[in-house]
Order: C-alpha cells, then sequence, then structure tokens
C-alpha cells in the first residue's frame, strides 16, 4: 500500500491564506493518488465536513506515512503530532510577534508566545521545514532547521471569480476615490497608520476620498473600539470599517478600489496583496517582514511612514492613470512569475524526496514531555515578571 500524505494543524478557517492552501494541498494529494486527509483541533462550521478531529490521527498514523503539519501557533494538535511516528514535513506560516497582542487579546499572547517556543522543538523531529515564503524559510534557517526549502502560496482566484454583489458596496460606486485596505482588523496590520495615511491624504490632496477597511474583527473587539477611538479624536471622516464580506461582496469592494493601502508590520504572506494585483487595483504597501518578496518587485514599496509621505504617493497614482496602469501592468507581471513557480509540481517533488530519504530518528518522547515543557514555560514566565519569586523556588532535583 502506498504511503498516506495526511495533513494537521490548529485550525482549518474559510476564506483564509492557511486555510486555502491546505485545501489546495489535498487537492493536489488526492490527484496525484496519495490518501489524504486534514485534521484539525477547530474548523469553520462551513469547512467541518472536510475534517476529521485531530485525535483520530492516531488510528491513522503509520510509520511508513508522511504528516504535514502546519505550523502556525501552538497546539493540541501540533503536540498529538511531534509525538507520532509518521514522518513529518514542516510548513511554517510564521507567529506573529506576541507583542502586537498585549493589552488587545491576553489568549492571544499567551499562544503566540507558546508557539514561537515550541517551534524549536521541531528541529530534530521534522525531516524537511518549509516556509510558506522565503522570508519565513530564512527564519526556519535562523532558527536551526535542516533541510530547509519554499513552498510557495500560490492563491487561488477563483473565490474571486464571479459577479460582484453591491448591495452594500453599491453606497460606494460614485466618483469618490476609494482607498482600500483588506484583512483581519488585528494590531501587527497597523490599521491606525492606514488611517493616519487616508486622513492626510483626505485633507491635503483629495476630501473626495474614502478609505474602506474590510475583514474581520472577531476577537479584537478591544483593538476595533480603540481604531473607533482613533478615528473620532484625529477628526478623520469617510472611514468604513466595513467587516467581514461574502466572497462575492469582497469582488464588489475590489472592483470599486482606486488604490489598495496597506500598512502592515509582520506578514508571513499577505495574501490580499496578491488578490489586489489579480483585480488589478494599484497597491502601496509598507516593506516589511515577507511583504517585498511577495509583491516581488511590483507595485509600490514605501519605508517612511509620514502620513504626508504616503498621501503624496497614493496622490501620484490616483491622479496619473499612464503610472497606476503602468503599476497594474507591472503586477500582472509578478502574477505570472507566481504562477509559473507550479505548486503542485513542487508541492510533490518535496514529498518525494521526503519519501526517497533515509528515515530520520524519530526523539524520544517521554510520557510527560509536555507537562515538562509547560513547567519550563512557566518557570521562564515567572523569571521574567517575578524574579524573586522564581529565586525562592525550591531547586530542581538533579
Amino acid at each position: 500500500m502506498a504511503p498516506a500524505v495526511h495533513q494537521v494543524l490548529a485550525t482549518l478557517g474559510y476564506g483564509d491564506a492557511i486555510g486555502n492552501e491546505v485545501l489546495g494541498i489535498q487537492r493536489v494529494l488526492r490527484g496525484a493518488g496519495y490518501e489524504s486527509e486534514i485534521f484539525v483541533q477547530t474548523a469553520d462550521p462551513r469547512l467541518e465536513h472536510l475534517t476529521q478531529d485531530y485525535r483520530d490521527l492516531n488510528d491513522a498514523s503509520h510509520p511508513d506515512n508522511i504528516l504535514i503539519h502546519h505550523f502556525s501557533i501552538g497546539s493540541r494538535a501540533s503536540r498529538m503530532a511531534y509525538a507520532l511516528p509518521d514522518r513529518m514535513v514542516l510548513v511554517y506560516h510564521n507567529i506573529t510577534p506576541p507583542e502586537y497582542f498585549v493589552d488587545i487579546n491576553k489568549e492571544l499572547v499567551r499562544l503566540c508566545f507558546r508557539g514561537r517556543r515550541e517551534l524549536a522543538l521541531y528541529k530534530t523531529r521534522c525531516d524537511l521545514a518549509l516556509g510558506d515564503s522565503e522570508y519565513n524559510r530564512q527564519e526556519l534557517d535562523a532558527l536551526g532547521f535542516s533541510p530547509t526549502g519554499v513552498l510557495d502560496v500560490v492563491p487561488g482566484f477563483d473565490h474571486l471569480g464571479g459577479p460582484g454583489d453591491f448591495t452594500f458596496a453599491g453606497a460606494y460606486d460614485d466618483d469618490w476615490v476609494n482607498l482600500l485596505f483588506v484583512g483581519r482588523v488585528i494590531p501587527n496590520k497597523r490599521i491606525e497608520d492606514v488611517i493616519r495615511f487616508f486622513h492626510a491624504y483626505k485633507t491635503y490632496f483629495n476630501p473626495r476620498s474614502r478609505l474602506l477597511l474590510v475583514g474581520a474583527h472577531s476577537g479584537f473587539e478591544r483593538y476595533l473600539s480603540l481604531l473607533h477611538n482613533f478615528i473620532a479624536r484625529i477628526g478623520a471622516k469617510d472611514v468604513h470599517l466595513v467587516g467581514h464580506v461574502t466572497n462575492e461582496e469582497l469582488v464588489a469592494y475590489y472592483e470599486l478600489a482606486d488604490v489598495f493601502v496597506c500598512a502592515s508590520e509582520h506578514e508571513g504572506f499577505c495574501v490580499p496583496l496578491i488578490e489586489s494585483f489579480h483585480m488589478g487595483v494599484p497597491v502601496i504597501a509598507y516593506a516589511a517582514t515577507a511583504v517585498p518578496s511577495t509583491m516581488d518587485g511590483a507595485g509600490i514599496l514605501f519605508t517612511d511612514k509620514d502620513p504626508m509621505h504616503v498621501a503624496g504617493l497614493i496622490n501620484a497614482i490616483v491622479d496619473d492613470q499612464g503610472l497606476a496602469d503602468r503599476i497594474v501592468e507591472g503586477q500582472y507581471g509578478a502574477l505570472d512569475r507566481l504562477a509559473a513557480k507550479d505548486f503542485a509540481g513542487t508541492l510533490l517533488r518535496h514529498v518525494e524526496n521526503v519519501l526517497a530519504a533515509p528515515r530520520r530518528e524519530h526523539p524520544a518522547v517521554a510520557f510527560d514531555f509536555w507537562d515538562q515543557v509547560d513547567r519550563a514555560e512557566q518557570y521562564d514566565e515567572i523569571k521574567a515578571y517575578r524574579p524573586s519569586a522564581f529565586l525562592a523556588l525550591p531547586p530542581e532535583p538533579r
């Protein structure tokens, strides 16, 4: 019997970059004749029928199988994967530094902190570690993973292929300039900076303009409230926090956009940039983390977050249709280069290379291994935040 190639991850989200990649990987693997299931801890209700509970992975496990482990945060599913005998290909989607969520989402601070700590433990566990961007691969290299490679995110655009739903977006279909950002309303996206840029543009260049912020904010209501307070404090007008939308509504917002503006400070890839390329929207983005490699020489990158500087860039594009057309043409070229990377062929070569390579010795897993990890992390937190209490702890037995 041919080995199976299953996937495991903490959660399968609807319409997000990781979720779309996981489903794409499964299509490629099944098309190549591999048995392939998706094991998760949680899933969006719209996708649950495509998944199995991670606790059932033990029954599907076999030393000859490959387990593609999508690592984006520490989870019980990850710990199950670690302890199983299957060969492992780790796909790293990056973990947002926890400091972005301090005073915003206490639980996410903890999960991101533990996830980054937990990642290092997989250096001796996985047969191959892949970043879904060159930026993420370099982070794996820096942590000591070997061998490493890249499985580029090559987003599908089927979800943007239908007609747009203008039921709500139609209110913005006029002769005003529409600036757009698409992405979850979370602190690392620096949405307050996008608002600053827009406010400068509207105040000093074009009063007939608006900002459309499209993306879910569930779990980040405190950040959303801070944004509303910020908008009121600086007196920004015509800022619309649209919230989560359907694919058809997303098409409508892209079709109405004149410029896509991104100020994010931490991205593992940033799929909305590529969606904007596909939809013919000129992109201006802050050159941080994976954003430059994702844009691949296309669009406009900036390194100076001075609002007047960015507002001037926006104005240059809006006022010069020829410039906007040249930017869009360059973005289409980047899309062609991305499509040529052959996602399916690259994935299958990685799988075949792991199957052909000598098996790595599985690190020993003590019965209380993860209890020990939890205890070590608790000690580290006490040491960092309550050093006197840490010093008062009894010495560990030798």
